[in-house]
């Protein structure tokens, strides 16, 4: 019999996807999406918090950006590394409940989703998740069988992680409360003591972040509350109708494989490579197999139905009956325990299945990069669609400093005064030294001492095409320019849109002789 795969196996799996959806993209993509941007600009500075959102995706980013700088492939490189590290705890769950082999299975099935390849290329609050949800579920699944305090203590913190990426996650919390009714657990002293360790540890490491909120007026949760408003109950249903379709979308490339598999069974059945094509024994016996599924214990297929669905089901509950809207990537953690659901389908011989499934997973991944790179890289050039990943940064950043070196001569860019997608488009080309005064608000750009982002001059800049009309601030700055201009540029090459580059320079104030400050 073969030996059962190791970790060596997996990792191969994992760094094979990190490249290729890394290589491709960075390839293709003459930007990052509009998320993978943000946490470039973000990544100024290291903050307790920021206006939309908890901060630790942007303090992962800021490290990044200290040993890289900040490429366009980076966003792409480090989605694929929480993704791939999200399904390496997927992985750890699944050697604790079932066998090597299977394990493994249901953890490549998972990966060819939308939100552990395309998506994993968008280095965003849900894809950085990833990795502290599927760790928190692994660490609250030993916690609960083993009730070692050191379990219930790693929960807590991986927990408060999960916390500090994204305020979502109570949506795990909810679904291992209810788990914990569903098993009685709750009625374990044990349990009782393990949660309390658990939330000391959990409190320990948010804490910080909450003092940031009270001393912040609880920016991103006004934030979050705004996204979910919606302009009626009729619009609510339509963003809950589509969020529905759109996650049936995303799972389709799990769907397709494990349709390719079964065709591929019914066709050559269990027989691995050297068996006669006639053993009827053998097909016989595979015909009787049981599904893998089956073979876990009751106990284990109960935490995964409640603890892998619960996140789904109570969120399409919520948003109908209180009329909330959804996004359909607000939907990034709630499938990463899909992959134990496909072993309901799965049997045979599983040395057998197994090399199909990494045949098949291996196919989807390249042929969905494949398509992904070159539908929105060369295609989308070709065609002259307008896409994020054929914005014309490069070429927006030299005409910015064009512009600069022009009016400010041996002074160098450190400020540009912009909306966070154009502003990041050109600092991320001008140089490590420059820094995006966002929207020209002193919150949205903490990197900056207050009142002090304009001493040294800046660039200011807008555009209305792509996006919506400048914020007032950056209008005003603009109009009280002494020196600005209109550039077009065109986006997607000559049969693309053409951008109205709006550039305006700002002298140096005398505070710039000062000691710089935030800059």
């Amino acid at each position: 019999m073969a030996r059962p795969p190791r970790a060596g196996l997996l990792a191969l799996c994992l760094l094979a996807m990190v490249a290729l959806w890394t290589a491709l993209t960075g390839f293709s993509h003459t930007a990052p999406d509009l998320d993978g941007m943000e946490e470039l600009v973000w990544a100024t500075s290291l903050e307790l918090g920021y206006t939309k959102h908890p901060p630790l995706p942007s303090w992962f980013m800021h490290f990044a950006t200290q040993v890289f700088g900040r490429p366009v492939w980076l966003p792409f490189l480090m989605g694929q590394l929480f993704s791939a590290l999200g399904l390496w705890f997927v992985w750890k769950l699944g050697r604790e409940i079932t066998t090597p082999r299977r394990a493994l299975m249901a953890t490549l099935l998972v990966s060819v989703t939308a939100y552990f390849s395309m998506r994993g290329t968008i280095y965003n609050h849900n894809t950085a998740q990833l990795w502290s949800i599927a760790a928190a579920i692994w660490l609250f699944y030993r916690a609960l069988r083993d009730q070692h305090r050191r379990d219930w203590i790693w929960l807590g913190i991986v927990s408060g992680l999960a916390m500090l990426t994204k305020y979502s996650a109570v949506i795990l919390f909810a679904a291992f409360f209810l788990y914990l009714l569903r098993s009685g657990a709750w009625r374990a002293r044990r349990t009782w003591q393990g949660l309390a360790w658990a939330g000391l540890a959990f409190v320990l490491v948010v804490s910080p972040h909450l003092w940031w909120l009270a001393q912040h007026q609880f920016q991103p949760l006004r934030y979050a509350d705004a996204s979910l408003q919606t302009s009626g109950r009729l619009a609510a249903l339509g963003t809950l109708l589509a969020f529905t379709l759109d996650q049936l979308g995303r799972l389709s490339p799990m769907l397709a494989v494990l349709g390719v598999w079964a065709l591929w069974r019914r066709r050559q059945g269990d027989r691995a490579p050297g068996y006669a094509a006639n053993d009827a024994w053998f097909a016989a016996q595979s015909a009787r197999s049981a599904s893998f599924w089956a073979d876990l214990s009751p106990e284990t297929r109960q935490f995964l139905l409640w603890v892998g669905l619960a996140p789904l089901i109570s969120t399409l509950l919520v948003s109908a009956l209180l009329g909330s809207r959804l996004e359909a990537s607000w939907g990034s953690t709630f499938f990463v325990l899909f992959g134990f659901y496909a072993l309901r389908g799965l049997r045979g011989d599983e040395g057998v299945q197994l090399r199909r499934i990494l045949i098949l997973a291996a196919a989807m991944h390249l042929a969905l990069a494949l398509g992904y790179a070159a539908g929105r890289g060369p295609l989308a050039h070709w065609a002259g669609h307008a896409s994020r990943s054929t914005y014309p940064g490069p070429a927006l950043s030299e005409l910015a400093l064009q512009h600069w070196r022009q009016h400010q001569p041996g002074r160098p860019l450190r400020v540009v005064a912009a909306n966070t997608w154009l502003g990041g488009n050109i600092a991320v080309h001008a140089g490590p030294a420059t820094q995006v005064y966002i929207d020209a608000d002193d919150a949205q750009s903490p990197w900056f001492a207050p009142g002090s982002a304009l001493d040294c001059g800046a660039l200011v800049a807008f555009s209305r095409q792509g996006r919506a009309a400048p914020a007032a601030a950056v209008q005003a700055l603009y109009d009280a320019a002494p020196w600005k201009g209109v550039d077009t540029v065109q986006w997607s090459g000559p049969k693309g849109v053409a951008i109205d580059f709006h550039w305006a320079v700002l002298p140096a104030t005398p505070h710039c002789l000062k000691p710089a400050q935030g800059q």
